[in-house]
């Protein structure tokens, strides 16, 4: 992987410094124009720049794609947050589909919501409201799998909501232990129904997959420390217990040592016993490399047995599309058959929930610190993924979109294709279903990835560590201003050659308002940390 990500440059000389209310207005006046605002959602057109003005934390940077995706997809995720008689909620869909719950609600991308959410300026009160909505209102958290638990506490860690998670600890039990019940197997792992990870038609199908698997890590370790939040150290070392055990399994059974490759066992149904948990002896038409095999190195359970997986990404053999990341290795004999006549199929199509995924295993791999990834290979695959955010209308005219899933060598959105195809059903959820689907994350990648924030907690401090991707020759400039932290505002802005901004070269972390100056230095309770390569005097 040694392609060097090159960004499109807006300008070449510093110039004047923009306003930010007037970037925003620019960009939601094209948006709105574009749109065909079927459904109001929860804020309206109309409403959409006073609504990012005040909720959502100023970006601009030198690349213009990544500058318009960033604030395209605020523009997007404001049309689903939905009031209703349970308190505000978010939601995937802006028509009402048959197979939603209550107040059209969908659980899968609950996670994705969180992290986009807990950025947002008033995301702490919708927040609170989304997760009670789950765990004490009507939403059926259970209806597909997710690492909810595991995305609360990364919100309650970066905006000092500690009481929310504590709050709810048994009902994440009985959450967990109702997965339990429901999904264990006699091997110590949980089987999942593809259709259930969300991940319908996929090559592999139902068995011990790496996703429920790692998500129940995940929760089983989140649980672990809300219940050392609250004192129950019995309680801690049950789930921690349980995390270790299952990362454990995980990186026995799952791990296909000849594939260097973390794949699905086939099982079609939880109380079936295997044959064998060898690899060698799987049925070739189910076995095969999975994009959800990057799921484990999001929650910390891969290590250094496992970096050889990384290789496949960039590989046009395997999972390198030519505008974005396939579901399934390209070179399997089912990749794409579309055998179902499902429309939304996971047997190679490129999709933004999952890509998310993928980018966040980027990150964590990167942050390891053990080398299968530089920041060039997350800002490569964080551009590819900005770049899929449009369409072509029947005009001719090419506007940013949103939707489903793609042909990752084409582009083409491959379930709106088949629904227009279809005369738009209302079975399937009528005119433009797809239309502005929430079901994946961007803005977090910018802001933990790109600007590379994010909060640590060890005993009583907090560490706001900065460890941006974006610096250098990757990327000349950026700023990211009034980001909540905790009952604090934080700016952040990177300035290659010092000439923009006026803070000097490098990086420039603010807190409220005054500037850091010095590693480990502290604001109010905030130790602010910028890591090594961040730091001025080594970032150019």
């Amino acid at each position: 992987m040694t392609e060097i990500y090159q960004p499109v440059e807006e300008r070449t000389a510093p110039g004047p410094l923009r306003n930010p209310d007037e970037v925003i207005d620019r960009y939601v006046a094209c948006f709105n124009r574009h749109d065909e605002e079927l459904r109001h959602g929860g804020v309206p057109n109309a409403l959409a720049a006073e609504w990012m003005k005040r909720e959502v934390p100023f970006f601009e940077c030198a690349d213009s794609l990544l500058e318009r995706v960033y604030w395209f997809r605020w523009w997007v995720f404001r049309k689903h947050i939905v009031n209703t008689p349970d308190g505000h909620i978010i939601t995937e869909f802006l028509p009402d589909v048959y197979w939603s719950g209550a107040y059209n609600s969908i659980n899968c991308a609950s996670g994705h919501h969180i992290a986009e959410a807990r950025w947002l300026r008033g995301g702490k009160e919708l927040i609170r409201e989304y997760v009670n909505f789950w765990f004490k209102g009507p939403g059926d958290e259970l209806s597909y799998s997710s690492w909810v638990i595991d995305a609360i506490v990364r919100y309650a860690e970066l905006r000092d909501d500690r009481e929310l998670a504590v709050g709810l600890l048994d009902e994440f039990v009985r959450f967990y232990r109702t997965v339990e019940d429901r999904n264990m197997t006699r091997y110590g792992l949980f089987w999942s129904y593809d259709d259930r990870d969300a991940m319908e038609d996929s090559i592999s199908g139902s068995g011990l997959r790496p996703t429920l698997n790692s998500y129940m890590a995940a929760n089983a370790r989140a649980i672990a420390t809300i219940a050392r939040w609250a004192g129950h150290d019995t309680l801690a070392f049950e789930y921690d217990t349980k995390a270790d055990t299952l990362t454990d399994l995980i990186r026995t059974y799952l791990w296909d040592k000849d594939a260097d490759f973390f794949k699905v066992i086939p099982l079609n149904d939880k109380d079936d016993a295997l044959a064998s948990m060898d690899f060698a002896d799987v049925d070739p038409g189910r076995n095969v490399r999975e994009e959800i095999g990057y799921i484990p190195w999001a929650f910390g359970l891969a290590d250094n047995a496992h970096e050889k997986a990384w290789s496949w990404l960039n590989d046009s053999d395997y999972f390198a599309g030519a505008v974005g990341i396939r579901t399934a290795e390209i070179n399997h004999p089912r990749y794409m058959n579309r055998e179902s006549a499902h429309e939304c199929q996971w047997n190679g199509p490129c999709w933004p929930f999952a890509t998310t995924q993928t980018l966040n295993s980027m990150l964590a791999e990167i942050r390891s610190g053990r080398g299968a990834l530089s920041a060039d290979d997350f800002m490569r695959e964080l551009r590819r993924y900005a770049a899929i955010h449009t369409r072509q209308r029947d005009d001719g005219e090419i506007v940013d979109w949103l939707d489903e899933d793609l042909d990752a060598d084409t582009g083409a959105w491959i379930s709106r294709d088949q629904l227009e195809a279809w005369g738009w059903r209302d079975d399937k959820g009528g005119y433009e279903r797809g239309k502005d689907y929430n079901h994946s994350a961007f803005a977090d990648l910018i802001i933990s990835g790109l600007a590379g924030l994010r909060v640590d907690e060890h005993a009583d401090a907090t560490v706001l560590v900065v460890e941006p991707l974006a610096a250098g020759r990757s990327m000349p400039y950026w700023r990211l201003l009034g980001v909540p932290v905790r009952g604090h505002s934080v700016d952040v802005l990177y300035d290659r050659e010092g000439d923009r901004y006026g803070c000097g070269v490098g990086l420039t972390v603010r807190v409220d308002g005054v500037e850091c100056h010095d590693v480990g230095e502290s604001r109010d309770g905030v130790q602010v940390v910028l890591a090594r390569q961040a730091r001025k005097e080594s970032i150019r």
